[in-house]
């Protein structure tokens, strides 16, 4: 079967699509987007989050026939959905080629292996745009389907808090100013 579904503000064909193919393996295999990483093929990692016509999903648990005509956002198209909705490049380097989401992260220390952040980074710039001011139970809600296997779910946290507060709202318990180390533990409560 044919799939015709936009990715990351682009329109996508893919042919000879099998029925139990899944979108993790069209997104990796048939369109070289290897950012959704494929770990546990069974939605419990969350290292395969993307965004389904805004909601976040695991790519391992949807059918690629289910994304026929509908919209998905990978961790590659982070920084243009930031440009669309109007990202100031001055709060999150847009401008760098990184959503806002992607520069907390950095900023924060929140990346080791890497392997969990391509989910995480996704499951929070939806709740960030869900939920500019998120408080901490908000945060660890939204990013419980997401496991870290290096356990660095505090610099994590910290991280979300950062891209939160950078979009000029308070997130947290305690979130102090926008500054580069607001939200994280070097620069802020807990």
């Amino acid at each position: 079967m044919r799939v015709t579904f936009t990715v990351n503000g682009r329109r996508h064909e893919a042919d000879d699509v099998w029925e139990g193919e899944s979108l993790l393996y069209v997104l990796r295999e048939r369109m070289g987007l290897p950012g959704s990483k494929n770990a546990c093929e069974q939605g419990e990692c969350g290292s395969c989050t993307v965004r389904l016509d805004g909601e976040s999903v695991c790519a391992c648990l949807v059918a690629a026939g289910q994304v026929e005509g509908r919209e998905v956002v990978t961790v590659e198209g982070l920084a243009d959905l930031a440009r669309q909705r109007g990202g100031d490049p001055s709060e999150g380097a847009v401008d760098a080629g990184l959503s806002p989401v992607q520069k907390a992260f950095v900023d924060a220390g929140a990346v080791q292996c890497g392997f969990c952040t391509p989910g995480l980074l996704v499951a929070a710039d939806e709740l960030i745009e869900r939920n500019a001011s998120p408080s901490d139970a908000d945060i660890r809600e939204a990013l419980s389907g997401n496991l870290c296997r290096c356990t660095g779910y505090e610099t994590i946290l910290d991280a979300v808090r950062l891209a939160a507060a950078r979009t000029g709202q308070p997130a947290g318990a305690g979130a102090p100013d926008a500054g580069p180390d607001a939200g994280t533990s070097q620069g802020g409560a807990i």
